[in-house]
């Protein structure tokens, strides 16, 4: 017979990191999520425009892009499991693992930035990139504070301390870096893929 996968009566469920830290996520996605509202307004207001730069993106850049944020997502999820078994060693591993994937989205980025400058696209060329600048720069400023807060995380790692206080930074800090991941899966869609 297969055990029951509820938990037992009276259990707690477990938000991972401190509350404070969910309220700021909560508050930076509700941010965006005007933000990618207002694109889809002024989007409709001039599709051919949208379409037209849009084709215009390096497609690879923005796939790659996507594959070291997913990948960087699951190392942090690794390094979550880690310490929760309280092996320091994977746990830093993962974490730099992570970083390492968040400099290469800054790098590849940072190539794509200038592709487009190179082309004399800037963010007055139009509607379009006004919001593409706009949007990915900000994205790249949460990147480069996430990779801040990963350097902290795998130093706390590297000290081999999980109990209980330390192991809520680490949930705090992974949960901010999933929301970064989950806001350039969004960037994504709408700026290279939605037709």
């Amino acid at each position: 017979m297969a055990a029951s996968t509820d938990a037992p009566p009276g259990a707690r469920t477990h938000l991972p990191g401190e509350p404070g830290v969910w309220v700021f996520i909560l508050g930076d996605m509700l941010m965006f999520a005007a933000f990618f509202v207002v694109f889809v307004y002024y989007r409709r207001q001039d599709v051919p425009l949208f379409v037209h730069s849009q084709s215009t993106l390096n497609q690879h850049f923005g796939a790659i892009n996507t594959l070291l944020m997913l990948t960087s997502s699951w190392f942090v999820a690794l390094a979550i499991h880690s310490a929760r078994a309280h092996v320091a060693k994977l746990c830093s591993r993962f974490f730099v693992l992570a970083f390492l994937c968040g400099l290469g989205f800054v790098v590849i980025k940072f190539f794509e930035y200038r592709e487009k400058i190179h082309a004399g696209i800037m963010l007055t060329t139009n509607d379009f990139y006004m919001y593409y600048y706009m949007f990915t720069g900000l994205h790249l400023m949460h990147v480069l504070i996430g990779m801040g807060v990963l350097t902290y995380l795998t130093s706390i790692a590297r000290g081999g301390d999980f109990q209980a206080k330390n192991l809520n930074v680490l949930e705090s800090g992974a949960s901010f870096w999933h929301m970064v991941d989950i806001l350039w899966i969004v960037l994504f869609a709408l700026l290279y893929l939605m037709k």
